[in-house]
């Protein structure tokens, strides 16, 4: 997970790198605060996939890159087998499995979502577009702008993304949702 973190942070420095621009001017570029980009960045914390999305849409390049070091390929389909997606562990809580990792320019990002139980305050997240949820196993509390919602295996949440939102696993189990980011 630590390892993973790390080369994220290292692919955010270099992008900035590239298209030579301070924290302060990516930042605000991107709508995102610059302390919780300087420690994405320092890859001593946790990166949300939502930063990483602002980025990649401000400079139209493929979150897949961000997040797994490779360039979607595919314009035709994707297939993506099951088990098999190209995946990263955030947190030891927050696991991402990509399920349309290589087709390029697509207008959604679908993943599968595992969430461990635990007891840390929920981490809230918000970005353009909307989001589509269905719990394919557990149960979850899902937080949007303030309102909770219970969610349980077959629940399915449709929302705007921009409103602040976040999950937490419920009964000490893990939850497992197809999460598609639009």
């Amino acid at each position: 997970m630590e390892e993973a973190i790390k080369q994220i942070a290292a692919r955010l420095r270099g992008l900035r790198e590239i298209l030579v621009l301070t924290q302060e001017e990516l930042t605000d570029e991107c709508g995102i605060e610059l302390k919780d980009y300087q420690e994405a960045e320092s890859g001593n914390a946790d990166i949300s996939v939502s930063m990483l999305q602002k980025i990649s849409r401000k400079y139209d390049i493929a979150l897949d890159a961000l997040m797994f070091g490779e360039e979607p390929k595919m314009n035709s389909y994707f297939l993506t087998r099951a088990g098999k997606g190209v995946s990263i562990e955030r947190t030891k809580v927050y696991k991402y499995q990509s399920l349309a990792a290589g087709f390029i320019n697509r207008q959604a990002d679908p993943f599968i979502v595992t969430v461990e139980p635990n007891d840390n305050p929920i981490h809230y997240n918000k970005h353009e577009g909307q989001e589509f949820n269905y719990v394919l196993e557990g149960e979850m509390m899902l937080s949007i702008n303030g309102k909770e919602l219970m969610l349980k295996e077959g629940d399915s949440l449709y929302f705007d993304s921009k409103l602040p939102h976040g999950m937490k696993a419920l009964n000490g189990k893990r939850v497992r949702f197809l999460a598609v980011i639009m």
